[in-house]
């Protein structure tokens, strides 16, 4: 069902994307490039692919803790209220342990790896989530009794929004800010100043990162630099799925020990052996 979403959406997001590019091409040509463009592309329909085939294998997982639910919730406004606000949670703690967990940064580092910051960007995605476990973060949803394909909708509808914060085409948005994610805020998530390092979670409410303190505002003194520490200088989808899988195994085969191997797999990128390449 995430994918025929997704799919179903893509005629708007290649509109937009045609859009964007249109309007910087005299305003800010660098903003695009074709390889770029292409690389992002390439990635996405990698992603697609193994995303797929990750909840054939998985739904029925989630299926055997639905058996085990807590609730039962009537098919209303108010019931799929619930649901999407307790996927947007779930997925703020996702995103904000793969920036701090080495073993999920290796999947998400790919989203990162772009020195610009466009729509196509949002296209940058890694085949290797399912192997990282992104999957495992949506399981308390079937024990709270929401169907799993009802989940697998919401989780798809998370991620098709924030397709539209990919942008430096569009400013501050005002009120906006307080409640959900915005290009504005998400620019923030992306930047590799210090400043912005570990910031800006949010799926699509905002308010997580208020309530535990991970927000940032961008500051117009303050001009947000994309891509990552460490920086990978590749277009090529293979490098850039796979790079910081091979740092991360190299170093734990070097650790000296199974406890300090484990160390490497599960410890924040900043602190690898190898310097990993991590974003802010």
């Amino acid at each position: 069902m995430e994918k025929w979403i997704l799919l179903g959406m893509a005629p708007v997001f290649l509109g937009l994307i045609v859009l964007e590019a249109w309007y910087w091409r005299s305003r800010r040509p660098e903003m695009y490039s074709w390889v770029d463009t292409l690389s992002n592309a390439g990635l996405a329909l990698m992603h697609q692919v193994a995303d797929a085939l990750a909840w054939l294998l998985v739904i029925g997982l989630y299926y055997w803790v639905y058996q085990y639910r807590l609730f039962d919730w009537p098919a209303t406004l108010w019931s799929i209220f619930a649901l999407f606000l307790a996927q947007d949670f779930l997925y703020y703690w996702f995103h904000r342990a793969s920036h701090r967990i080495r073993w999920l940064w290796a999947s998400h580092v790919t989203h990162h790896s772009s020195e610009r910051l466009n729509l196509s960007t949002a296209f940058r995605q890694s085949l290797t989530y399912p192997i990282s476990g992104m999957w495992v973060f949506w399981l308390p949803l079937a024990w709270l009794g929401f169907e799993p394909t009802h989940i697998i909708a919401v989780v798809a509808i998370n991620l098709g929004f924030q397709f539209f914060v990919h942008t430096q085409a569009i400013p501050k948005l005002g009120w906006v800010e307080k409640i959900f994610n915005t290009p504005s805020i998400h620019r923030v998530h992306h930047a590799r100043n210090p400043k912005y390092i570990d910031r800006n979670y949010a799926g699509v409410l905002v308010i997580w990162d208020r309530l535990f303190g991970t927000y940032v505002e961008e500051d117009p003194e303050v001009p947000c630099e994309f891509g990552i520490i460490g920086q990978v200088h590749s277009h090529n989808p293979i490098t850039l799925t796979f790079h910081e899988w091979i740092a991360m195994f190299r170093d734990a085969g070097r650790a000296g020990g199974v406890r300090a191997a484990i160390g490497q797999l599960l410890c924040p990128p900043e602190r690898a052996a190898s310097h990993a390449r991590r974003d802010p």
